[in-house]
Parts: C-alpha cells; sequence; structure tokens
C-alpha cells in the first residue's frame, strides 16, 4: 500500500504588533521623559538612565562608574541598606542600580497603586545615597573574589583578550577592573563622583505601564524638576584603530582538554544604518541552531556542543565574533571550518530558503519579546538609549522583511573580515600551537593573567 506523506501545515499569521507612540517631552532641566501608558496589566515599570557608563570611567578610575551605581541602592540619609529592601519587598516591587558600557540605569517596578512610592524611592536613591563604609568595602570584596572566579573562566579569558586586541585604547577594550582599580575605590571618590556625574540634562526618564499621563508629569516634576542641570561629560576616545592583518593569541592552560575559539574584528556601532542587514546575515551565519557554522561545526563534524556567531554593537562601536568551545585535538579542524563559513558567507549570496528562514525567525520572536511590561520597557529603552528613529519598534518587521540577499552579502564582505580578524584560543598552547600555523604566523602566548610568557 502506498504511504501518502502529509504536508506540513501552512505557518500561521503574524502576531500582531501594534505600540501606540509614547508621550514625549522634558523637564525644565533638560531631563527626558518617555512614557507609555498601557492598562494590559496593574503594573509600571520605570527607568532613569543616564547617557554614561563604564566607557566613561575618569582615567585611573576603571571601575568607578559600576561601584558608585551600585551603592545607590545600599543605603540612603532615611534608610539603611536593609531597611531600604525591606520597604521594597513590603511593596512587592524592585529597585536596582547598574552600570553597562555605556549606560547607567536606576530600574523600579511596582504594582500601579504604589507608583508614587516607587517613584519616590527612585528619588530617594539618586538625591541622598549616604555610601556607607561597610557597604563599600563589602561590595570591594565581594567583586574582588568574582573576579578570582571569573580568572579561572575560559570564557572570561578569551573575551578579555579578544577586546584588547581589536579595540586597542578605546574604553570598550576594558572588559573588568582589577583587583587593584577595586582595592583603589573609596568612599570619598564615590561621593565625588555622584555629585558631578549624574545630571539631568545628560538623563532619559522613561515610564512604561498603568498610568494617569497628567498625574506622572505633575509627580515627575516635584521630584525631578528641581534637580540642578551640569554639564554632561563626553565621551573621550571614541575611535578604533584599523587592523591590517590576523593574528592569535593563545593563553595557555597547560592540560586542558578543551580550546575556547574566538575570531573577532570590529563591525557597527547599535545605530548604524546596516543594522537590519547585519542582523539577517549573522542569523543566516551563526546566531542559531540550524546556522551554518552550527550545523558544520556541531552536527556535521561533531567538534563541539555549539557554535555560534554574534555581533555585539554598542553606543559607539561594536564587533563581530564566531566563538566554540572544542576537543583540543580538533582545534586546528575547527579553525579551517570556521574560516571556511566566514569566507562562504562573504563570496556566495545566502540561498532563497535561508534567507527566508532567517527573516522568519526575526520577525516572529520580535513581538515576543514585548509580551511582557518588563520586555516592552526594554525595548522602548533601548531604542530611545541608542539613539535609534522613533519609528523603529513600529517598523522593524518591515525593515527585516526588505533584506535581500545582495544586501547580507555586501555586509558580510564589510562587517565579517577573516583577513585583519583577532584569533584568541585559551587552552594548551603547546597543543594548539602546532594546529595553528596554517592560520597565523607568530602566535602571542600569554598566561591567564595576560602577561606575555616563552614556551
Amino acid at each position: 500500500m502506498a504511504v501518502s506523506i502529509a504536508k506540513p501545515p501552512a505557518p500561521l499569521d503574524p502576531v500582531p504588533f501594534n505600540i501606540a507612540d509614547p508621550i514625549r517631552y522634558s523637564l525644565v532641566n533638560g531631563m527626558r521623559v518617555i512614557v507609555l501608558p498601557s492598562e494590559r496589566v496593574p503594573l509600571v515599570s520605570v527607568r532613569l538612565a543616564f547617557l554614561r557608563g563604564d566607557a566613561q570611567d575618569p582615567k585611573g578610575a576603571t571601575g568607578l562608574t559600576s561601584a558608585t551605581a551600585a551603592m545607590l541602592t545600599e543605603g540612603t540619609e532615611k534608610y539603611s541598606s536593609r531597611e531600604l529592601a525591606e520597604k521594597v519587598e513590603r511593596l512587592g516591587a524592585t529597585l536596582h542600580a547598574s552600570a553597562s558600557n555605556d549606560f547607567t540605569v536606576i530600574s523600579g517596578s511596582a504594582l500601579s497603586i504604589y507608583s508614587d512610592e516607587i517613584l519616590g524611592l527612585i528619588a530617594e536613591v539618586l538625591f541622598k545615597p549616604s555610601f556607607p563604609e561597610n557597604e563599600i568595602d563589602l561590595y570591594k570584596r565581594n567583586a574582588v573574589e568574582n573576579l578570582k572566579y571569573q580568572r579561572s573562566q575560559p570564557n572570561f579569558l578569551a573575551n578579555e583578550q579578544a577586546a584588547r586586541l581589536i579595540y586597542g585604547e578605546h574604553p570598550y577594550s576594558v572588559v573588568s577592573p582589577s583587583e587593584a582599580d577595586y582595592e583603589r575605590l573609596k568612599r570619598e571618590s564615590l561621593m565625588r563622583f555622584h555629585e558631578t556625574a549624574f545630571v539631568p540634562n545628560n538623563a532619559v526618564m522613561i515610564v512604561v505601564g498603568d498610568v494617569d499621563a497628567a498625574e506622572l508629569e505633575n509627580q515627575l516634576n516635584e521630584l525631578f524638576a528641581a534637580w540642578p542641570s551640569g554639564t554632561p561629560e563626553s565621551h573621550g576616545e571614541t575611535s578604533v584603530s584599523e587592523r591590517s592583518e590576523r593574528t592569535l593569541t593563545i593563553v595557555d592552560r597547560p592540560g586542558s582538554a578543551q580550546a575556547n575559539i574566538v575570531i573577532s574584528n570590529i563591525a557597527i556601532p547599535r545605530n548604524h544604518p546596516d543594522h537590519f542587514a547585519a542582523t539577517v546575515m549573522n542569523q543566516v551565519l551563526g546566531a542559531g541552531a540550524s546556522s551554518r557554522v552550527f550545523m558544520n561545526l556541531r552536527e556535521e563534524k561533531g567538534y563541539t556542543y555549539g557554535a555560534y556567531t554574534r555581533l555585539d554593537a554598542k553606543k559607539l562601536a561594536g564587533d563581530f565574533e564566531a566563538t566554540a568551545e572544542v576537543r583540543t585535538a580538533v582545534t586546528g579542524d575547527a579553525l579551517k571550518e570556521f574560516f571556511y563559513e566566514l569566507e562562504r558567507i562573504r563570496d556566495e549570496r545566502v540561498s532563497s530558503d535561508e534567507l527566508a528562514d532567517a527573516k522568519s525567525f526575526l520577525t516572529g520572536v520580535f513581538p515576543i519579546r514585548a509580551e511582557t511590561q518588563e520586555g516592552l520597557t526594554g525595548l522602548i529603552s533601548n531604542q530611545v538609549l541608542y539613539g535609534l528613529p522613533d519609528d523603529y519598534l513600529q517598523s522593524y518587521r518591515e525593515r527585516i522583511d526588505a533584506i535581500t540577499a545582495d544586501d547580507v552579502q555586501r555586509v558580510a564582505n564589510e562587517y565579517v573580515r577573516p583577513d585583519v580578524a583577532a584569533m584568541v584560543i585559551v587552552g594548551d598552547a603547546k597543543e594548539i600551537i602546532p594546529q595553528t600555523k596554517p592560520f597565523a604566523k607568530d602566535p602571542e602566548v600569554v598566561d591567564s593573567a595576560g602577561k606575555r610568557k616563552e614556551l
């Protein structure tokens, strides 16, 4: 009897993504406000973001921005660290402060009936932090212990060297303060930094949720309008030196059974016009479990549990990288396949099926990111902080759908640069070096502290 083969069901209609235009205004001191009222759930999410982050740490004070941000919620003139945490817990709310490369953010969320309280607490930690000596000491001890743990992790060591090699003198070259940087942090320096670093005309307040826009504006004026404007600091060094050749750096871990591979080069900042084309290109090349590098290195060759590529697009610059953790014995073979795929995406047009699958995934997953209020707040925050167009969220899927195979090949040739890539491999140098001769000359070998060593 003949066996009939069922056809797969037709794809579902796209999930609609409709988002209203947020309300935008500024307070008299220059603080921008973005409000998206939504009665979908009785919650309010708030982010007060400053357009400065770790990349703008003062010279000789690496880690100062992150430390200052972390201390904001560890005690104020009115509350001790414990009392503040207990108050937030009683409200069933959240309150956090942290810094990234480009931004410093105080975030809070609560039931909408407590929106006044959470905004008041954000103002409290912003204007009246007490920087308790015992909390600063605890922060430093924890940070040093965490750094020791990080230095035992191959991924951290690989990323540390890759950032150094591709970013050079740019602030993005520093992935973590050193132990000495943490030890230099003093209460007085945090207090001085807090007085000058956070100014309203370099800040944006983003509020999403069940709020009355008019009442919210009155409260924001009451809490923040008297905050005096200041002079935002410049970004300082923003250029990245061009690389002229492919290099190899090996972080030696004698006896290691595996090799952690990172192949990276400078790419584009987050607000670059090629962002959509580069995103589709990366989806085809290595962003998921059906991508080219994953199917090659894992499914076909069995060298690794996973091989991926990514675009790390920051405010001032960005990079492309390909990564995998492989058995030491197949390090050279894995590099061969990586470079094969990096050249192929540049030299050959992607197939219509690959292009359609990549675009379908990206447009399909996009609305899911906005299903929760925190997810929607995050999308709006990224749009505002990275200076993306006002219609970025509304037009995202149309812009992805508009990408062609020619667009993919063009951006691959511009932003995937195997000829000038920085290769970093963490593993047993003596076992790795003989396998890497076809890919780079004169490898640099360093220990886990980043110091040059001879074999």
